[in-house]
């Protein structure tokens, strides 16, 4: 990889998810490690494995990796920051003021705010903080997917400039005096993030346009904050290796089509390719490999829908609901809300399109709509539109103006303008955006009642925050407006009430979305929300192959595939993966659409 010859000091992977940043970080960690330069990996995921992949047990401290001399890694774990933020906060009045004003500080430190500014502090501490990371040469972060990693990197400036206009010497995580001695290390890591012989941004991406799209959008957004300095990694290059096996042809074309039509905002990115793996990258020894995996892909074969094999194993479907029984029972509800729901890259917008299109069809009044600020739904539709189906977004920045319009108009509606402008202050909190985030998303759910919303929602570390967090947003939501609204008050029990509101857990026939999938699951349920099903997609088990490196991958599904439907889920659809993109209505329509395997003619139907 080219941006190792040369590395910076400090090294951020980051992408849609499920491009592979975590297989990248790691691999890019034990290869300096390997080196000799003694490294730091850091996960800023809520969500994340880096524990299975290098197969070493961490902590929110620097824990070396086992088989990797020089490599130490860590999580920062939010929940826990929150716990230390709160008790630094807190701590120094104990025992002088009294226990009711004690509660009272806890009771404010315990919001969605103080859960981001605990994490980030930790995340600004190794990049900001010199002395923190004095022992490590490399500093490698493997961060959450682009619209929550976009969020981290806006807030060095965001409380920085906080800070420096606050009058009041209050904000929504308390007094601004214990984050004023922060105020140098936010300076110094936005300044680092700006310095090209400090920091490279590595943006990994797939070659399919939906993540190409992504990762030019993440570029252009970085470069607005300064970051300029990208390499851009296209991770999963495929080429076909037996003529003979259409899958494998259909596969290199789809590649070969997305990489020649690179969008033009990365062309000018110096660019590494990495070969699609045979088998799953988790371990040391498998992450080493990646060094050796190759590049190139090139074809001029179109696919069709339909593909003629001469033979191979067949699949049974036995023990799996077909996706077309699954959009049946949702039609008999005729309303409540129907959530997409996992890991970052494993087709939750395409099942939830799919799912709204198939509802939309049967003459149901559809609304769909994401909650993740790096979904396009828009483009899953292909920009076409259906009877009965409207789309929308949760837009950040539209509902957070929206928000702070409505709170000055009720809570500032009587106040004196000293009044007026202290509370204008609050709202301009870069936190005060979480909650609104939350207020939407609690509105969205509360239109299932007139009809069938179909959500999309952030990756799972974003999503499941946001739901734990729910009371910590109806505390700081009253904090602020003095009001309740019906859809904040509602929404746990809409959410748990399976009448309401059916949960889809997707995921990819993997190691690492199926046990994300399943720490996903044992959260809803911890909150008293269970999943209605789970959906495997793109699986190569039902498809006849010859390829080696498919039939790899085809092999290695099998223990995901037993996993999930013997231990984890009560009804299972499997996706196969499409020779064509899954997009606009028609792709869609084949989304839904059964696997008809033909051994008599050898035919594989997707369509």
């Amino acid at each position: 990889m080219r941006f190792l010859e040369h590395p910076t000091r400090h090294l951020f992977f980051t992408g849609k998810g499920g491009v592979g940043k975590t297989s990248m970080s790691c691999a890019s960690a034990v290869s300096l490690a390997d080196a000799g330069r003694r490294v730091l990996l850091v996960s800023t995921d809520p969500a994340s494995n880096l524990d299975e992949v290098l197969g070493t047990t961490l902590s929110g401290k620097p824990t070396p990796v086992r088989g990797v001399d020089h490599l130490w890694a860590m999580n920062i774990d939010p929940e826990q920051a929150a716990a230390d933020y709160r008790e630094r906060m807190v701590g120094p009045y104990r025992g002088v003021l009294p226990e009711a004003a004690i509660e009272n500080m806890e009771e404010q430190f315990s919001g969605s705010c103080t859960l981001e500014i605990a994490a980030f502090d930790e995340f600004a501490k190794l990049l900001g903080d010199e002395a923190t990371t004095s022992d490590f040469d490399h500093i490698v972060f493997d961060t959450a997917p682009t619209g929550h990693t976009l969020r981290l990197l806006t807030l060095p400036s965001a409380w920085s400039g906080y800070i420096e206009s606050n009058t009041s010497g209050t904000s929504c995580i308390g007094p601004l005096a214990g984050l004023q001695e922060q105020q140098r290390i936010y300076q110094a890591t936005k300044q680092r993030l700006g310095d090209a012989s400090e920091t490279t941004l590595v943006l990994v991406t797939r070659p399919e346009p939906s993540a190409l799209q992504e990762a030019q959008r993440t570029s252009e957004e970085l470069r607005s904050l300064g970051v300029n300095n990208q390499h851009l990694v296209i991770n999963g290059t495929f080429k076909a290796t037996d003529p003979s096996d259409p899958i494998a042809i259909a596969m290199q074309f789809r590649c070969a089509e997305a990489i020649d039509n690179l969008p033009k905002g990365l062309v000018s990115l110096e660019q590494t390719s990495v070969r699609l793996a045979s088998g799953g990258l988790i371990g040391i020894n498998a992450l080493r490999q990646i060094r050796g995996l190759g590049t190139d892909a090139e074809n001029d074969t179109a696919p069709s829908d339909e593909v003629k094999v001469s033979s191979g194993p067949m699949f049974s479907m036995d023990g799996f609901t077909s996706f077309r029984s699954l959009v049946d029972q949702f039609a008999e509800q005729r309303h409540g809300v129907i959530m997409t729901m996992g890991k970052g890259g494993v087709g939750k917008t395409s099942v939830a399109a799919a799912v709204a299109v198939a509802l939309a069809e049967r003459g149901l009044k559809v609304h769909l709509s994401t909650t993740d600020p790096a979904a396009h739904l828009q483009s899953a539709l292909a920009d076409e539109g259906l009877d009965g189906l409207s789309i929308s977004r949760i837009d950040p920045a539209e509902v957070t103006n929206r928000y702070r319009r409505e709170v000055m108009q009720t809570a500032g509606a009587d106040l004196d303008e000293q009044g007026k402008a202290l509370l204008d202050e609050d709202l301009r909190s870069p936190c005060t955006e979480e909650i609104a985030v939350f207020r939407a998303f609690a509105e969205s759910i509360a239109e299932g009642k007139d009809g069938i919303v179909v959500l999309d929602t952030a990756p799972t570390g974003h999503t499941v925050l946001l739901l734990d967090s729910a009371l910590a947003y109806h505390r700081e939501v009253t904090r602020q407006s003095s009001q309740m609204p019906e859809s904040v008050e509602e929404l746990l029990p809409r959410l748990r009430d399976p009448d309401f509101t059916r949960i889809l857990v997707v995921t990819l026939p993997e190691s690492t979305p199926v046990h994300e999938a399943a720490s996903l699951q044992r959260d809803l349920r911890r909150a008293e929300i269970e999943p209605y099903a789970w959906v495997i997609n793109q699986s190569l088990s039902p498809l006849p192959l010859r390829d080696p490196t498919l039939v790899g991958r085809q092999r290695n599904e099998q223990s995901y595939l037993n996993e999930v439907r013997s231990l984890h889920s009560k009804r299972t659809v499997l996706v196969p993966w499409h020779p064509v993109q899954p997009t606009g209505i028609a792709g869609l329509r084949r989304f839904v659409a059964p696997v008809k395997l033909k051994q008599e003619d050898t035919t594989v139907s997707i369509s």
